[in-house]
């Protein structure tokens, strides 16, 4: 599968964190395709291959959205994670998913190992906004090898309120 993105790596696009960093969404029905990553204490295995399909399935299904998709993960426990991928349009064969509700969003940079600090951080900022988290959701802007090729390693907390 050809990546119809262009991006100096071939995969992963550069990450603009400006329209990310500090904002609120509402998002009604946005469509994603839905899958599982195995986890051993929260680290994904086979997160490449689990891609792999969902972006074979989106393209067999000409989905793609015009601007690169975002990829949501949601931890739902130590030993498994659900992941979301944007979508275009239905995709056969795949679980589609519509997502709704109001999303405040942080940008966070630096080594995964950090997530857990970083989400302890979002909550804070949530409660300051004077809003509860019902989840968070991680929005792993790039794989490791393109963040290492940007020299920046981006991730968006998003917390549903």
């Amino acid at each position: 599968m050809k990546n119809p993105y262009s991006t100096e790596t071939g995969c992963c696009s550069r990450f603009n964190p400006e329209p990310w960093d500090g904002k609120e969404f509402r998002w009604q029905d946005k469509l994603f395709i839905k899958d599982r990553v195995r986890c051993l204490f929260y680290m994904p295995i086979g997160f490449g291959n689990v891609m792999t399909r969902i972006m074979e399935r989106i393209s067999t299904a000409d989905a793609f959205t015009p601007e690169p998709p975002i990829a949501l993960s949601d931890h739902t426990s130590k030993w498994n994670m659900d992941l979301y991928v944007e979508v275009a349009r239905e995709v056969p064969g795949a679980e589609n998913v519509r997502l709704s509700g109001t999303f405040l969003t942080k940008v966070f940079e630096g080594p995964f190992k950090e997530t857990g600090r970083w989400c302890a951080q979002m909550s804070e900022w949530v409660q300051a906004q004077g809003k509860q988290v019902k989840r968070q959701l991680m929005y792993y802007t790039t794989c490791p090898k393109c963040a290492k090729h940007y020299g920046k390693n981006y991730v968006v907390i998003l917390a549903e309120v």
